[in-house]
């Protein structure tokens, strides 16, 4: 309410109000002086105004007083809740971490007044996510809360957090984020083989270098922490074989670094050993970080066909042989190990064909028709050589 001294009451005085939010805001009674709000204040959008007033009189306009100034202040009231600005959050934390390692800081901002009451005073609370994690009330630090927490048990969690303002006393204010945390991984697991002996079985005719088969060797860690590295114990099996690591598989590829022979040894006996080549000191305790198995591989006798003594055979009948007539023979022979019996057989592609015969046995080629030189003066047809199981 504003009052000129000259104002006597008598309607002499009118009352004129200028500046911040004049009219709009505020208005006045021009006959009293008292100044009125004509709509809702929020501090949070002003929290101040500057006005002028002046008392002038009402028949000549003029003003009886000096214009005065005065600024009206917005008191606050606990209107606004706490908000995490850069919520949601993500952040990790190594797997096997002792309590009280750092995750991450939160942080929620609150509209009210900080200088007047407990309006912006903030504290943080966890309302899902406990006992893994714990948090500052103050800071809004988040930390774990139990020790040995295992990634290969549980990699993601999501916690619940809350800030509330009036120091976080009944009727406060709260706002809420979700943080998502992810253990990182450690080297905290050795390489496991599955099962103690591995088969394998090898044709004598593979190459030297050729990868022969496979093994893996399993650790639950991730990335480099689940890196191996395979090694043949040396002694006597092991000297004809190689090993390496596929780095896509992380499986051991073992190799040919000799020749085989199936006449001259038909199996072999060698140990391996996984180990991960990058080793956590912490873990030490947990065992050594490698782990051994026994391959046992059999040499395959290959099978293969009998050879012709030679690869084309040249033979000359006159025409008009009765039919029957032995013209000549061919030969094959079975190389493998136990050498089995031969069998002989025509390889039918045409008609023509059907003039010779040959026995299945013996190999012996006979003509199955009368041939005529006029006719035909040259036959070509191919013989197959097989083994009898």
């Amino acid at each position: 309410k504003l009052h000129s001294d000259l104002d006597k009451g008598v309607g002499t005085v009118k009352y004129t109000l200028s500046g911040d939010g004049a009219g709009t805001v505020f208005t006045i009674d021009e006959t009293t002086g008292d100044i009125h709000a004509i709509r809702s204040l929020d501090r949070e959008e002003k929290p101040f105004y500057t006005l002028r007033a002046q008392a002038v009189d009402v028949d000549t306009k003029k003003p009886l007083e000096p214009e005065s100034e005065f600024i009206i202040k917005v008191q606050d009231i606990n209107d606004n809740e706490p908000k995490f600005l850069d919520g949601p959050y993500v952040a990790s934390v190594p797997e096997m971490s002792p309590v009280g390692a750092y995750v991450l800081q939160v942080k929620a901002t609150d509209a009210d007044d900080p200088t007047y009451g407990n309006s912006a005073r903030v504290v943080y609370s966890i309302l899902q996510g406990q006992p893994y994690f714990s948090i500052d009330p103050k800071t809004g630090v988040i930390r774990t809360a139990l020790p040995n927490m295992d990634r290969e048990v549980k990699e993601q969690y999501q916690v619940l957090i809350q800030a509330k303002d009036m120091g976080g006393q009944l009727g406060g204010l709260a706002g809420t984020t979700t943080v998502n945390i992810t253990l990182t991984d450690v080297n905290d697991n050795p390489p496991r083989f599955p099962k103690s002996i591995f088969h394998l079985k090898v044709p004598e005719s593979s190459h030297v270098g050729s990868a022969i088969g496979r093994i893996r060797a399993v650790d639950p860690d991730f990335g480099k922490n689940a890196e191996i590295e395979y090694n043949i114990v040396p002694g006597d099996g092991g000297n004809l074989f190689d090993i390496t690591t596929d780095e896509n598989t992380q499986e051991g590829v073992i190799k040919l670094k000799k020749p085989l022979d199936f006449e001259t040894k038909k199996a072999y006996t060698f140990k391996v050993e996984a180990s991960n080549l990058h080793l956590d000191h912490r873990f030490h305790s947990v065992g050594p970080f490698k782990d051994t198995a026994t391959v046992k591989i059999n040499v395959l006798d290959m099978d293969e066909p009998p050879v012709f003594s030679k690869p084309m055979y040249t033979m000359e009948v006159y025409e008009d042989t009765p039919v029957g007539t032995i013209i000549g023979a061919v030969t094959a022979q079975d190389l493998d190990a136990g050498s089995s019996s031969v069998r002989y057989f025509i390889d039918w592609k045409n008609d023509v064909d059907s003039y010779f015969t040959i026995d299945a046995t013996e190999g012996t080629i006979a003509t199955n028709e009368i041939l005529d030189r006029e006719s035909t003066a040259q036959y070509n047809f191919s013989i197959i050589a097989s083994k009898v199981s």
